[in-house]
């Protein structure tokens, strides 16, 4: 007695909802998976580096407002102590911390506005080369300020400039010794008062004009011309409690 042997039937072939179903989900799956990895890389933030965007500057608070890539988020976020370049609104920054209520901008990745950069620090600012020069260069002009006091100490201070102009109130210089060699020079001024012990001047040509009263008190005068000596004036007076001298080859009177 023969028995039919039986194959086993194939698995059933699926309908036409089924495909439906599954084209609908893999139509769906880049969108899933791109709002999981936008909420992964906002919820990145705490416990990581995440990009940013600089929303506010630096509040009263020292904090800063920045916007997380790719999302709406804000956060709060303090400036590094490495990071001394001052953020400015549009920044791309990075952002890391170990949560939201400690997070740290610890870098400035791109400057929106590179024409103008500003490092700044809430302290003192130092700037020390054990073992070289430090050197200031601009291709603009460079602007020291300060609201107390610019102190320079060096055993030796050079100046070499094209033009200079300088606007003191009050100057007190004390030195040595000082030369000056100029072509020319010029002093304006209301007053001029001048204190020496002696004074020396060696002139190839000098010319002065006193307009009211020149007066000289000198406990002896001497004065000498190679060639010829003038007075000439409305009146002149001289007188002498002892002696007049009046010595020459020819004496004209009147």
């Amino acid at each position: 007695m023969t028995m039919a042997s039986r194959t086993p039937s194939s698995a059933p072939a699926p309908l036409a909802g089924d495909n439906d179903d599954s084209g609908a989900e893999s139509a769906l799956a880049p969108l899933l998976r791109k709002a999981t990895g936008t909420k992964q890389q906002s919820e990145s933030a705490a416990g990581g580096i995440v990009m940013a965007t600089v929303s506010t500057g630096q509040a009263e608070d020292g904090l800063f407002e920045v916007t997380l890539a790719g999302s709406r988020r804000t956060l709060r976020c303090r400036r590094a102590a490495s990071c001394l370049l001052l953020p400015a609104p549009g920044d791309t920054v990075m952002v890391a911390g170990p949560h939201d209520e400690a997070l740290y901008l610890i870098a400035v990745v791109a400057q929106a506005d590179c024409s103008r950069t500003t490092l700044a620090v809430d302290g003192d600012l130092r700037l020390q080369s054990r073992h070289g020069g430090v050197a200031i260069q601009g291709a603009g002009a460079i602007d020291l300020q300060s609201d107390t006091t610019i102190a320079t100490r060096s055993p030796q201070w050079t100046l070499a400039a094209q033009r200079a102009q300088c606007t003191v109130s009050e100057l007190d210089y004390q030195g040595g010794e000082v030369r000056f060699s100029v072509l020319v020079s010029r002093f304006v001024g209301r007053a001029c008062e001048v204190v020496l012990d002696r004074l020396s001047l060696l002139t190839r040509s000098s010319f002065r004009i006193t307009e009211e009263v020149e007066q000289v008190r000198a406990g002896q005068i001497d004065m000498q011309a190679s060639r010829t000596l003038r007075l000439h004036a409305k009146n002149t007076l001289v007188t002498s409690k002892e002696l007049v001298k009046v010595d020459a080859e020819q004496i004209h009177m009147g």
